[in-house]
């Protein structure tokens, strides 16, 4: 059995959302890179290059990407031969994200009483915390401060088994027609497939954690993704909605296994400002 302090994993939350705030990942920065360059809108291709100046000031001036530093969503893979000591894990994690939003002056956006007084609570608490009990004895924080805009685009339905692939690429689709500029394109689309619905809206949203345009390893899940991304780029949206030939970067689809009465399907829009965070314990 391993043992890791608390204090570590809320020092290291409150460091991953630090950095992911100022920082685009690389393959983000690669993706957004080769969107302008294959972008043939005039238009388009000035907002891209306003994209990628605004990710080059962030870093090294230590202002945050985007005015929106997100809802803090935290992904533990917790190894079973782990023991957190010294505190509450939940808590622990909790405590990164009040440390890391206070101290690098982010903007809190988390209310409690969400159909109610709708109160800030002040501190960007508490976490949308997701955790997996794994083999092995490390435990992997992964962190994804994700915007209101693109998360408020995202989608849920189930279809009927009969609709198919087809069905699928049709709500896909017609979920990013419908929102058009409103989630800040060029965007990356998590599309979950099967399962239950909390089962499927959470892989799609892990599928925003994978190195952005990466294939699914299933040759018959990436070739749905190639059709999908292809399909939603020849909805002339563009970036930021002012109408041209790039509007995704990436297509991500995770599947699951789901009960033969029905066909789960989620779609978790995440924006050009791809923030994400890792570490390993």
């Amino acid at each position: 059995m391993r043992e890791i302090q608390a204090g570590v994993v809320t020092d290291t939350i409150a460091d991953l959302f630090e950095q992911s705030c100022h920082y685009l990942p690389p393959d983000v920065i690669a993706a957004l890179r080769q969107a302008r360059d294959a972008e043939q809108s005039p238009v388009c291709r000035d907002v891209l290059d306003r994209i990628l100046e605004n990710a080059g000031i962030a870093g090294p001036e230590q202002v945050p990407l985007c005015q929106d530093t997100g809802a803090a969503v935290v992904m533990l893979e917790l190894g079973q031969e782990v023991h957190v000591a010294g505190g509450d894990l939940s808590a622990a994690v909790d405590e990164g994200v009040r440390q890391g939003y206070d101290k690098s002056y982010l903007r809190k956006s988390i209310v409690s009483g969400p159909c109610f007084a709708r109160v800030n609570t002040k501190d960007n608490t508490p976490a949308m915390l997701h955790t997996d009990i794994v083999p092995g004895d490390r435990l992997k924080i992964r962190v994804l401060p994700k915007g209101g805009g693109s998360e408020n685009c995202s989608r849920l339905t189930v279809l009927t088994p009969a609709r198919g692939r087809q069905g699928v690429i049709d709500f896909v689709v017609d979920l990013v027609d419908r929102a058009g500029g409103n989630p800040c394109p060029p965007v990356i689309l998590g599309v979950g497939i099967g399962g239950t619905t909390d089962k499927t809206m959470f892989i799609a949203k892990k599928a925003l954690l994978r190195t952005v345009g990466g294939p699914n390893p299933d040759p018959e899940v990436a070739g749905l993704e190639r059709e999908i991304l292809q399909r939603v780029n020849d909805l002339g949206i563009g970036a930021m909605g002012y109408g041209g030939t790039v509007t995704a970067l990436a297509v991500h689809v995770e599947t699951f296994p789901c009960h033969i009465a029905s066909m789960p399907v989620a779609v978790n829009v995440q924006c050009w400002c791809a923030r994400r965070g890792e570490a390993v314990l």
